[in-house]
């Protein structure tokens, strides 16, 4: 383990915190708002701190895929328990753990909050709130590899440890570069979410945190009701944006920079996700037409839902968890499945579906025909063997620590639909789960025991599991 090269780039991460916790400030300043000043103190206490470290240059700049791991873990880590800070601070927040909670929630993308009353928090709180989800979407890491070079050409490690989904490639031969595209596409399409925003019934404020939560899919809202106060066109537009933040960004790459619309069109895991989306939207719309009175009411409020869980956005327009059963089965299903690989969504992802299936139906030839031999792909090219390896071993650590999750969090005696809903909400990313932790709901319930093993949940979500659980092996810090 080169742990030089590893405090050298977490250094780094502090600066960039710094600068990130300066938004903030100024908002708090522009509503003259005397919370203002506790983000300054943390922003200058990360930049000091971090332009120390990173004065300690590593003479040996190589990284490799454990330091990698480690590096993305601790630096999800460190954002939220510094982030955490302001809210302590601003005396917001009862204790240190919920403000870590809520600040994970953010980073994370999850959006599961311990606040009952959001409309009464300060302007700079609830822009920190909803901007660390815009952060998180992407990752901080890769926004730092767009901007600074933090390692000797092993950069890839650390994008391959924070981007979503079974595998990464590189859309362009440099890792830099694609970082680059990447928040390019992300900046480009939460701008043009921006300007669709401010013409509906959303002030500027509104529209920039709407735009935080929807690009980030994480789904903080700064309203009490979430999205249900505002117009049909807003709604309407949100839900475009949650279903356009949830298809894999080479999507975007292959239709907008190379013009290559037939090769975006024929990407499996894309089609698979809309025709889910178009499927469960039509199924939940015929079940709860009885409680919305009206086929077109319903139809508005089933898309909502369905894009917002199955992208684990989580906002909402009603409170989904006086559904119908069947519809709140399909919506449990839906944070399970999540968004595209390589979207700002969470969940264990589509392409990760796609390969199970692929791998039982040619279990099942194999058992026919034993001789001949099967191969599994996608969109025209072979799934390596290592990546059928990993996925399955991905569900295999999801199971444990799904199930260890519950295990503990049903201590608090809570029914079983509200242990298993959050528990299944953070760990895929979601943010609202049902019955005590509904849309209407908030997780300040949770005992501080239940919180941090919530807490670990998500961020191990976010980096699908891996690089937070290797932490605890002795291996990994092994010279």
């Amino acid at each position: 383990m080169k742990k030089r090269i590893v405090v050298y780039i977490l250094g780094w991460l502090l600066v960039f915190e710094g600068f990130f916790l300066m938004l903030p400030c100024f908002v708090g300043l522009m509503y003259q708002e005397v919370e203002a000043v506790w983000f300054a103190v943390v922003a200058l206490v990360c930049l000091c701190l971090g332009f120390i470290i990173t004065r300690l240059i590593p003479k040996d700049k190589t990284m490799y895929a454990r330091e990698g791991f480690v590096i993305t873990a601790l630096s999800w880590v460190l954002l939220s328990l510094f982030g955490a800070l302001p809210f302590v601070l601003c005396d917001v927040v009862p204790s240190y753990i919920d403000a870590v909670f809520e600040t994970a929630s953010g980073f994370t993308t999850t959006g599961a909050t311990i606040f009952q009353e959001v409309e009464t928090l300060p302007y700079c709180i609830n822009f920190w709130r909803t901007f660390t989800h815009w952060i998180g979407g992407m990752g901080v890491l890769v926004f730092m590899m767009a901007v600074v070079s933090l390692a000797d050409g092993r950069n890839m490690y650390l994008m391959k440890a924070e981007s979503p989904g079974p595998s990464v490639s590189k859309l362009v031969p440099h890792v830099k570069s694609t970082a680059k595209i990447l928040y390019g596409l992300y900046i480009g399409l939460s701008a043009l979410e921006f300007s669709l925003l401010i013409f509906g019934d959303m002030t500027v404020f509104q529209a920039v945190t709407t735009t935080f939560g929807t690009a980030g899919t994480g789904g903080f809202g700064i309203m009490n009701d979430s999205m249900g106060s505002f117009s049909n066109y807003t709604q309407i537009v949100v839900t475009v944006f949650m279903i356009a933040f949830g298809i894999n960004f080479s999507f975007y790459y292959l239709l907008l920079l190379k013009k290559a619309w037939k090769d975006a069109l024929k990407l499996s895991e894309v089609r698979v996700y809309i025709s889910i989306i178009i499927v469960a939207s039509l199924v939940v719309m015929f079940n709860i037409r009885g409680q919305m009175g009206s086929y077109p009411n319903a139809m508005k409020h089933a898309f909502f839902q369905v894009a917002s869980i199955i992208t684990t956005t989580g906002y909402s327009t009603v409170d989904f968890n006086q559904w119908p059963e069947f519809s709140k089965t399909i919506m449990i299903g839906l944070m399970f499945i999540g968004a595209c690989a390589g979207s700002t969504g969470g969940g264990m992802k589509i392409s990760r579906f796609i390969i199970w299936a692929k791998t039982f139906f040619k279990e099942l030839k194999v058992m026919i025909h034993p001789r001949n031999i099967y191969k599994i792909s996608m969109d025209g090219r072979k799934v390596e063997h290592e990546t059928v390896r990993s996925v399955n071993v991905y569900l295999v650590a999801y199971v444990l620590l799904f199930s260890v999750s519950l295990l503990i969090v049903s201590i608090n005696g809570h029914d079983f639909e509200t242990n298993f809903t959050s528990v299944a909400t953070t760990i895929n990313n979601v943010g609202p789960g049902f019955h005590l932790a509904g849309p209407v709901s908030n997780f300040s319930f949770f005992s501080p025991l239940s919180k941090v093993v919530l807490i670990v949940d998500m961020i191990a979500g976010r980096l699908e599991l891996f690089p937070l659980l290797l932490l605890f092996s002795a291996s990994t810090w092994k010279k």
